[in-house]
């Protein structure tokens, strides 16, 4: 299988924040980066620097590519399913979006759904660091 080249470095940064943090923590890391590169892309287009703005955007999915590719479905089932569109969904919105009457609104709508996707994430590392599941509630004394 051939990958381009900014799918193997998405590839490999996901691989190395694999090994030097946990899974989830590599993930949550991956999304803020994701984020940071929507809005360097961003402010590089209403600058007017095209070529820098569209490395940015490149960078981006390129995270969003990885993550894409490294999920089990046999393991996560319907989640790494949903998953998997979700991130493809973001990965398209952000291609179409660029350049275009809008994108403004438009990267500020699939950064606040990175954003949430990233808060969940943090949500699901809290859990499992604290040993509580989803549904358990706070004990009142």
């Amino acid at each position: 299988m051939t990958q381009n080249p900014m799918a193997h470095l998405a590839t490999q940064a996901y691989r190395g924040a694999a090994v030097t943090v946990p899974p989830v923590r590599a993930v949550i890391m991956l999304l803020n980066g994701t984020v940071t590169y929507l809005q360097k892309c961003l402010q590089a287009q209403e600058a007017r620097r095209f070529e820098e703005g569209h490395a940015h955007l490149t960078r981006a999915t390129a995270i969003l590519r990885g993550l894409s590719l490294h999920l089990d479905p046999t393991r996560g089932g319907a989640v790494a399913e949903r998953l998997f569109e979700t991130y493809n969904a973001l990965i398209v919105a952000a291609l179409r979006a660029y350049g275009r009457p809008g994108m403004r609104e438009n990267f500020l709508r699939i950064m606040a759904g990175v954003t949430e996707l990233r808060e969940s994430w943090e949500a699901v590392d809290m859990r499992a660091r604290t040993g509580s599941r989803a549904g358990d509630s706070p004990k009142r004394g």
